[in-house]
């Protein structure tokens, strides 16, 4: 039964998503946080095929913790599930990401629509210095910045070193940390067509402040702070 949810999952995706990309190429008009707005619905639509056909539900817990403006989501990258149901449960965020993305027919498009902040990895610092400016003016219009840490998806049970990027954009645009831990890896696993029933657990942790703080340690304690929670969701 889960082969064929899937794989029914995976035929509505190819119905829904080029449509919507030329809807979103015809919002290039809009302002930003219009834009957002309704290329952001496709992720919802998404979500909401995945719960329906393949029966993946998910609760948030510590939502109180999120402050009350923009601030740098540093979260595990288990799945691509994260990267679209984040556009429901947190507020107005912008992605950073490889630029490559942004080439991918469709998907790739609309996202560049959604002011993503893309790099390049190979510039190294020039490319940090990119994503603070890019980082500072999309906090300054409103949006909260997302960042996957480990710099690529993992699979359940493994890890990889938490790159600073996140930390160093925090502490210089003077902006907090929120860390989240998740599992959505466990039902949508990496690069897998097969998806499993269940419910993803979300959880926020506390803000992390970053004012005249050193990166590697602001990344060091909200790397603790993730891991930490892993046994328990």
């Amino acid at each position: 039964m889960s082969a064929l949810r899937s794989v029914l999952f995976a035929l509505a995706l190819v119905l829904v998503t080029p449509p919507y990309a030329v809807v979103a190429m015809l919002s290039f008009p809009l302002p930003r946080m219009a834009r957002y707005r309704l290329i952001s619905a496709w992720s919802r639509l998404v979500i909401w095929l995945a719960w329906w056909l393949c029966g993946i539900r998910w609760k948030i817990e510590g939502r109180r913790h999120l402050p009350d403006e923009p601030a740098v989501i540093l979260s595990q990258h288990q799945s691509a599930w994260e990267t679209l149901a984040f556009q429901e449960i947190f507020p107005p965020q912008v992605l950073v990401l490889k630029r490559e993305l942004l080439w991918i027919p469709f998907f790739g498009w609309g996202l560049a629509l959604m002011s993503p902040i893309a790099i390049d990895r190979a510039r190294g610092i020039a490319a940090l210095r990119e994503m603070a400016r890019q980082g500072r003016e999309r906090l300054a219009q409103g949006f909260w910045v997302v960042i996957f840490p480990e710099g690529t998806r993992v699979r359940v049970g493994e890890k990889r070193p938490y790159h600073q990027g996140g930390a160093w954009l925090a502490a210089s645009c003077g902006v907090p940390v929120v860390p989240v831990a998740h599992n959505a890896g466990r039902l949508w696993p990496r690069n897998a067509l097969l998806k499993r029933a269940g419910t993803v657990t979300v959880r926020i942790g506390p803000p992390i402040a970053t004012a005249g703080r050193d990166p590697k340690d602001v990344i060091a304690q909200a790397q603790a702070w993730i891991e930490a929670q892993q046994p328990t969701l």
